[in-house]
This record gives structure tokens, C-alpha cells and sequence, in this order.
């Protein structure tokens, strides 16, 4: 009898309505993480210690304990003041650098809170450039500066005579003859009142004064 061809087999899944997937959910707004720290400006860096900011010690700290120094560091240190003439101090130097010394002694007196009127500048060698410059107007303008006492004044040994009595006077042995030295040191010694600073040789000064410095 005549084969009947079988009828193919239809698999659900090749052909038909097919199911809808499971849907999957639709892309939406995810559910925000744990919110971070979002960049922004970082505190003030003055808060940080020992950085450089407004928070600095105010100027005036400084300058305090600057004015203080009159007190912790009158001067050039030396012996307390004798009761029949001024302390004395020697600052070692070439006769070369002698003025240099001197003009250093009267910064540092400067700086500590003395009067430029308190100071009194002998030169045994060459005169002091302002000296020089001053005595080219005339002696009589020259002087009267020094009568007014407003400031710090420079004259050479073989006129120290005629200068008056300052609470300090600096002597620079910047060379010389030894007489213009003794008479400078004699008369720097009778016109200092609290301090005599010597800026030269210390064997040359002490042979001059005759004893130790």
C-alpha cells in the first residue's frame, strides 16, 4: 500500500507565536552610589601650622624684642664702669680695617637703642670721610654740628681736644704716629662718660696706654 508521507514535526520553538522574553528592565536612572566627596576648595591653607599665611606673628612681636635688646644687650659687652672713668672695651683690628671696626661699634650702639648724639668718632690716622667733607664748608659749620649734638660726630685725634663729653666715644687707630695715638686715647678717655670703645692693635694700644686692655 502507497507510503503516506509523514507530516513533518513542528517544533514549537521554529515556528508559531514565541513567547516574549522575560522583559528586562529598561535603562533608567541607576540608584546613586554612596555619595563621594565632590572636589571643591580646599580649606584655607593658613590652617595648616607653620605655613605662610595671614596668621603670622604680627611685626610688632619682632620689633619688641628688638627695642628689648637695650636690655639683654646694652652694647659692646665689657667691664661694669668703674666709678673714676668710663668701661672700656677693645675691638681687635689691623689699622687698615680700624675704621671699618669703628663704624660697625657705632651700628651696633645704634641698634641698641643709643642716641646718635651720644656718640663721639676719633680717628688717629686719616680723618673719617664725613669729617673730610664736612670741614669743606668751613670749621665754623663743621663745629657747630657738633655743638648741636643731634648726631654722630667724626673728628681726628689732633682736634679731639676741643670736642665735649659724650656718653660714648669710639677711638679707630687706623695708624698714625704713636703720639697722635696716646693723645687720642687720653683724650677719648677724659671725654666718654659711661663707654670707651678702641678699634685698633691691641699690642700697640695696650704699649700706648700702658696697661692692659
Amino acid at each position: 500500500m502507497p507510503l503516506i508521507p509523514e507530516e513533518p514535526q513542528i517544533h514549537e520553538s521554529a515556528q508559531g507565536p514565541r513567547t516574549a522574553p522575560t522583559p528586562r528592565p529598561v535603562p533608567g536612572p541607576r540608584t546613586a552610589p554612596t555619595p563621594r566627596p565632590v572636589p571643591g576648595p580646599r580649606p584655607a591653607a593658613a590652617s595648616r601650622p607653620g605655613r605662610p599665611g595671614p596668621p603670622r606673628p604680627a611685626p610688632p612681636a619682632q620689633r619688641t624684642s628688638r627695642e628689648a635688646a637695650p636690655a639683654a644687650k646694652p652694647g659692646p659687652s665689657g667691664p661694669s664702669a668703674a666709678a673714676n672713668g668710663p668701661q672700656i672695651q677693645l675691638i681687635p683690628a689691623s689699622a687698615e680695617g680700624a675704621l671699618d671696626a669703628a663704624e660697625e661699634a657705632v651700628d651696633l650702639l645704634l641698634d641698641s637703642g643709643r642716641a646718635p648724639g651720644d656718640v663721639l668718632v676719633i680717628t688717629t690716622g686719616e680723618p673719617h670721610p664725613w669729617a673730610t667733607h664736612e670741614l669743606s664748608f668751613g670749621e665754623a659749620s663743621y663745629w657747630a654740628q657738633h655743638d648741636a649734638g643731634d648726631d654722630v660726630f667724626y673728628t681726628d685725634a689732633k682736634v679731639a681736644d676741643r670736642a665735649k663729653t659724650r656718653p660714648v666715644v669710639v677711638v679707630a687707630a687706623n695708624g698714625g704716629p704713636e703720639p697722635a695715638t696716646a693723645s687720642a686715647l687720653k683724650a677719648a678717655h677724659a671725654r666718654a662718660g659711661a663707654l670707651l670703645i678702641v678699634c685698633g692693635d691691641p699690642q700697640r694700644i695696650n704699649s700706648v696706654l700702658g696697661t692692659g686692655v
